[in-house]
């Protein structure tokens, strides 16, 4: 897959240089200083010389660069480098010039085990640590017995999870996050509507449980022309990723989903859904410019879910034209406040309660200009983040964990529906 790995700071200086075949030489490393860190211009994250192909991913104050001359997949060249920062951060928490310096015999022994020949091997991070530690030298004993339970792990059929975990209260967390992105018209049409999902799940069981959880009984995967349109209250998911230890088998049969967990926190599941969005909140927006020199605006705000739910942290990101010199805002809940180094009137709501209804109304005044520019209006921007709410509908059905010991184990799950800046209305 890829011929060389590179850690580079910013002044193009090599601080980890690994070459994997011999199709490149070492100082393939000066290409890359000269064309993209000393280059400006470069926005690009993959940059193709000749028959060589350099990816790189910026993180803090390094490059994190692969180098390959044969046709690699680029999203799996970009899932091992930013598979690599998830561990080097797992290891020593920042990964930036300092500590890749502090910690470059430690990365070279990462690189010896999840890269063989430019092809990525084990990168589990429980695994990982099991044998190489930055602890003290253990015992001959302890490392006997360690090396046994290595040996175990990465060749069995759970490379993910010991069998010795133990714990005293054994309890299994599971967490449905999504974003909702929207763009609306200014006549309230939907332009475009999807969500980004995730399950995230903590499992603190003992020994080598069998969990199994089902998702909604209407579950439509990857429709294929308006078939799954028709079919009434289904959720409709258009893309799914799973964690390595799910029986994709079984969910294919039943939609329920069935695993060895890993221990501690992992991402279980990913999915995006286009269709059937339950929309939390809807604006109807009223601008108008009665003159040159004001603009008046009437914002009105419906929660759009069930009146027991809440939503926290709602703020909403109204633009303002660029000669705006003062702006006079009254809103019912919440505060309003004007920020002129961002154009924007700033509304933010601390709590909503469901189906409740909240209006702004504000005057602003701008400043006579001789040449006066059109007002692109950028559309408005909503923040939010409702709990045990799912716009895409998803719902877990069942949680349920086997041991051959047979314990109690304790199962909580919790949804939450959020937007960050992709929440957008235009007015």
């Amino acid at each position: 897959m890829i011929s060389a790995f590179f850690i580079f700071n910013q002044k193009g200086e090599v601080l980890i240089s690994r070459l994997f075949r011999q199709d490149l030489k070492r100082s393939i490393s000066d290409v890359f200083r000269i064309q993209v860190i000393s280059n400006p211009d470069v926005r690009s994250p993959i940059i193709t010389l000749g028959s060589t192909s350099f990816f790189h991913v910026r993180i803090n104050n390094v490059y994190v660069v692969g180098v390959t001359k044969c046709n690699a997949s680029a999203a799996l060249v970009f899932e091992f480098l930013y598979r690599f920062i998830t561990i080097s951060r797992s290891y020593f928490t920042k990964l930036d010039e300092e500590s890749v310096k502090n910690n470059f015999v430690l990365i070279y022994e990462l690189l010896d085990e999840i890269i063989d020949f430019g092809f990525p091997q084990n990168s589990e991070i429980d695994t990982l640590k099991m044998y190489i530690t930055t602890e003290s030298i253990k015992s001959e004993m302890a490392v006997r017995e360690d090396s046994s339970k290595i040996t175990i792990q990465a060749t069995g059929a759970t490379s993910w999870r010991r069998s010795d975990v133990k714990y005293r209260k054994n309890e299994a967390f599971v967490d449905v996050i999504e974003t909702v992105n929207l763009l609306m018209s200014k006549e309230g049409a939907v332009l475009r509507a999807d969500v980004d999902g995730q399950i995230l799940m903590r499992a603190y069981l003992s020994g080598t449980p069998e969990c199994k959880f089902g998702l909604n009984d209407k579950l439509v995967l990857q429709k294929r022309g308006n078939e799954a349109s028709k079919s009434d209250g289904a959720v409709e998911l258009d893309d799914c990723q799973f964690h390595q230890c799910v029986r994709l088998g079984k969910f294919d049969s039943d939609r329920s989903i069935s695993f060895i967990p890993p221990d501690g926190e992992f991402e279980l599941m990913r999915y995006r859904s286009t269709s059937n969005i339950n929309l939390p909140f809807r604006l109807q927006t009223h601008v108008t410019e009665p003159s040159r020199s004001k603009v008046e605006y009437t914002i009105h705000l419906k929660a759009n879910f069930d009146p027991k739910l809440n939503a926290n942290n709602v703020v909403l990101r109204i633009p303002t034209p660029l000669n705006t010199t003062g702006v006079q805002a009254k809103v019912g809940v919440g505060k309003a406040k004007y920020v002129p180094g961002e154009n924007v009137i700033i509304w933010k709501i601390p709590r909503l309660q469901g189906a409740q209804e909240c209006t702004l109304t504000a005057e602003a005044d701008l400043a006579t200009t001789t040449h006066r520019q059109a007002w692109s209006r950028p559309p408005i921007q909503l923040d939010f983040s409702v709990v045990m709410f799912t716009a895409s509908g998803l719902l877990v059905r069942f949680l349920k964990v086997f041991e051959k010991s047979g314990y109690q184990s304790v199962k909580w799950v919790r949804y939450l529906s959020k937007a960050n800046g992709s929440y957008q209305i235009r007015f």
